[in-house]
């Protein structure tokens, strides 16, 4: 690959994880994989600037603002820090900063992983509290913040205005008492601690993050108006005689291997703590020598982040099982020897399919390298060849479903080994789960546990079964299938509510292969109801924004089945709803007829739904991408990459004021 590819490759990777980091609260990597390939780009970038840009994802913090909560500038930049990964690098950032000034000291300090904030005094009053955003604009959390018992609301000290800076975390505790209380009313269990703290302190119900016990480390005072301060160490202590909770157990180095000392030693103990960390922090702790290093165009050259590297270790793959997902998918799993890894204990890992297996050559009995991706998800790393018994043989999918025994396929164009048996008990147990979940028909409290039960007593074989358990319901209250009678009339009364679902729910529910939440709306904006969905030919479709080749073979191919048939007769018997709603908005006037928009960024009065929803209703389309079939980039402020690649390709870029205009 050549560096421009390789540079236009990295950019687009790294915004999706921005977007999955700051606005989704849902990290798909470790920050330890996400900060290499921040360092590949920012290296490239440097060596080639004639493909320097200036919406590189390395000129800008990685957050948005959230529409719904109120925008607010930042007095100072919220920057992120210079990154090193090794103790090569750690030793020559701190003999360098030796070199340059005159016998500095440094204060290493934990990096919690939480979202960072600042905090605003006036007079000795909490009177503001904002969130990152994009390092520029944040958003206030105010009312939120006041939730956190460890922020104090007044202090002792009356400067006329303080400003600090810190970062909001949860406890291992609290996150297992979140996950708990989840799991107990069916919900999906919270993926890690900080994803948690982020997604609750943007939440626009305060008490949600009372009920959630937040917590807060300060660990900088940004300003500080009528007090003057000499080192960064003397404001912590400051900071802790006026009530702030500040970077736990902080120290003052003076050497390179004091500073790497106490790195190694939080590094020994991280997955012990009360709480999650994700680095240790190394700063200049002279003021005036911060003021004399100054920054560089993107970070201060007064400090650096240690990223740990995830946490690996050795185990042994006691057996690999087979797992049958609801569309037929056969996923091999390791079970592995227990071992505690990233503060958890982990037995099984996912193998994914057989070219992931051979290409790993992992077999039963091996012993392994394990380490979780994002710290989160169990991953085996390699296999240990020298290590294997001697009688191991390489494994292979089998050819039959462990489930129902009928024969598997491989996908003609992929990794995937699949069991066609439609009647297969593995794919009617995931199907309906899916069916019922959040994501699809969102039928409240009806969790796997309820769908297994109710399919081992024989009241549903399939989707369409769930809307007649009402006439059931003595017995499954005299056999107590589900619960008792509060249980089994919540269930029934979120069954009948389902029934008004708009068809998107619907068509998601029904787990069509390639068809996802966002493609089921846009089949739902642009057809009547189910019946003409079902009877679009691939010309209609192709022309859908987004959709491809394979996207509409899979849609003709389920509609076209007789296992469609069967369960569409079964839903409209039982009166769930078949009629698109979206299409409803749509009027006489088509004036954006073969036209196709993409709005990107925030718009200064217009939510996207809304300006999607005007789009449809004259007749136009809405894409998700920017291509050369885009008539239209509808763009608002921080529109990214997005606004970039119109320019490019010379698409008409339009405001909100002239798309008003446009449909006045």
């Amino acid at each position: 690959m050549d560096v421009k590819a390789r540079i236009e490759k990295l950019r687009k990777e790294i915004e999706y994880h921005n977007n999955k980091y700051y606005n989704e609260d849902s990290p798909e990597i470790s920050d330890y994989e996400y900060d290499k390939l921040t360092v590949e780009l920012r290296k490239l970038e440097a060596e080639h600037p004639e493909f320097n840009m200036a919406d590189s994802p390395t000129k800008k913090v990685g957050g948005t603002v959230k529409r719904e909560l109120r925008k607010v500038e930042h007095d100072v930049p919220v920057i992120s820090l210079q990154d090193v990964f090794g103790k090569g690098e750690v030793y020559e950032y701190v003999n360098k900063m030796i070199v340059e000034l005159n016998k500095p000291k440094f204060v290493v300090e934990k990096k919690i992983d939480g979202l960072s904030v600042v905090l605003r005094y006036h007079n000795g009053e909490l009177t503001e509290g904002i969130t990152r955003g994009d390092g520029v604009i944040g958003e206030s959390v105010y009312e939120n913040l006041l939730e956190i018992k460890n922020i104090p609301k007044t202090i002792p000290s009356k400067l006329p205005y303080l400003e600090v800076r810190g970062e909001v975390y949860i406890s291992n505790e609290a996150f297992e008492e979140a996950n708990k209380k989840q799991e107990s009313m069916g919900g999906k269990k919270y993926q890690n601690p900080r994803n948690l703290a982020a997604g609750t302190l943007r939440q626009l119900d305060p008490s949600i993050v009372r009920d959630r016990n937040l917590d807060i480390f300060v660990f900088n005072l940004e300003i500080s108006e009528g007090k003057e301060f000499t080192s960064h160490s003397e404001t912590l202590e400051w900071l802790k005689e006026q009530g702030f909770k500040v970077s736990p157990d902080f120290t003052v180095c003076e050497t390179a291997d004091e500073v790497w000392d106490y790195i190694s030693e939080v590094g020994n103990k991280r997955w012990n703590l009360e709480y999650a960390i994700d680095g240790a922090v190394v700063k200049v702790n002279n003021l005036e020598d911060r003021k004399k290093l100054g920054m560089t165009s993107k970070v201060p050259r007064w400090a650096v982040a240690y990223k740990y590297p995830p946490e690996q270790k050795e185990t042994i793959v006691k057996d690999i099982i087979i797992q049958v997902g609801r569309t037929g998918r056969l996923t091999p799993l390791a079970i592995l020897e227990p071992v505690r890894l990233a503060g958890t204990t982990v037995s099984k890992a996912t193998l994914h399919n057989q070219d992931v297996i051979n290409e790993k050559d992992v077999r039963i009995g091996d012993t392994v390298i394990v380490q979780k991706a994002g710290d989160i998800i169990p991953e085996v790393i390699k296999s240990i060849p020298e290590k294997r018994p001697v009688d191991s043989k390489p494994y292979v999918i089998p050819n039959i479903c462990p489930i129902c025994g009928e024969a598997t396929v491989r996908d003609e164009n992929g990794a995937d080994t699949r069991c066609i048996n439609l009647e297969c008990d593995a794919q009617a147990t995931r199907s309906i789960s899916y069916f019922v979940s959040k994501d699809a028909m969102n039928i409240v409290g009806f969790g796997k546990s309820k769908v297994e039960a109710l399919m081992a007593e024989g009241y549903i074989k399939d989707i369409g079964d769930i809307y007649q358990l009402e006439h059931y319901k003595d017995e499954i209250l005299e056999k107590n299938v589900i619960g008792r009678e509060k249980s089994v009339n919540n269930l029934l009364n979120a069954i009948e509510d389902s029934k008004n679902n708009n068809i998107d729910k619907l068509i998601t529910g029904l787990g069509i292969k390639n068809v996802g939440k966002q493609s089921a709306k846009v089949l739902a904006e642009n057809f009547a109801d189910m019946d003409e969905v079902a009877n679009a030919n691939y010309d209609q479709l192709i022309n859908l924004p987004d959709f491809g080749d394979t996207m509409v073979n899979d849609i003709i191919k389920y509609f076209r089945s007789e296992k469609y048939h069967t369960i569409i007769s079964k839903l409209k018997e039982y009166g769930v709803n078949v009629v698109s709603k979206s299409s409803e908005i749509k009027s006489d006037d088509n004036r954006f007829e073969g036209m196709t928009f993409v709005i990107t960024g925030t718009l200064p009065t217009m939510k996207r739904d809304e300006a999607s929803s005007l789009i449809q209703s004259f007749g136009g389309k809405v894409s998700g991408s920017v291509s050369k079939k885009t008539s239209y980039v509808l763009a608002g402020e921080e529109a990214g990459s997005k606004l970039t690649k119109a320019e490019t390709l010379g698409i008409r870029i339009i405001d909100e004021e002239e798309f008003k205009s446009m449909i006045k």
